[in-house]
């Protein structure tokens, strides 16, 4: 009497799984976006940087990371040619600034105790299929400890800064066509 029941229960879930996995309510794939099918070719411009403090790691570490991200997970191929480009990337690095974020007082006197990195990138996207233009801005903040200098943090944070700007600008690419 086990075994029927077992055999049942195997049948049930796997119908549930394969009416789940191809209905769209959930995806075992990694590569599913809102994508316009149309659209085949993609050319993501190197980042520009338009901000007062430039790191010279960023831009080309950015634009590398997001083109890898693009390939991996979609299924556009990526070219040098906006002509030909059915989506255009143009981002600029527009905020590269370090404020204050945290004080201590020792002994009497107030010192800084944590640092604020802030990078802002602004994204234009240009569908050439529909003639239509999105912008749109990604920003995030990366704490560091004030007693290292913006070189030391920057080599530190660095990883952290590409990953995490890179994954919101894709998401933010993707999630609207």
């Amino acid at each position: 009497m086990k075994q029927p029941l077992r055999i049942f229960s195997i049948i049930v879930f796997s119908i549930i799984g394969f009416a789940f996995s191809g209905c769209g309510v959930y995806s075992f794939s990694e590569k599913s976006t809102k994508m316009d099918p149309n659209i085949k070719t993609v050319n993501v411009h190197i980042f520009g940087n338009s901000a007062q403090y430039i790191n010279p790691q960023l831009s080309p570490n950015l634009t590398d990371r997001l083109k890898q991200k693009i390939t991996r997970q979609t299924k556009l191929t990526q070219i040098n040619d906006d002509d030909r480009a059915n989506l255009i990337v143009l981002p600029v690095i527009n905020n590269y600034s370090v404020t204050t974020s945290g004080i201590s007082s020792t002994n009497g006197q107030t010192q800084t105790s944590i640092n604020r990195l802030t990078v802002g990138v602004h994204v234009t996207i240009t569908n050439t299929i529909k003639n239509d233009t999105k912008e749109f801005d990604v920003s995030h903040s990366f704490d560091f400890s004030a007693n290292k200098s913006l070189n030391q943090a920057e080599a530190d944070l660095l990883d952290e800064m590409v990953r995490n700007l890179s994954d919101e600008i894709f998401n933010r690419i993707f999630s609207d066509w």
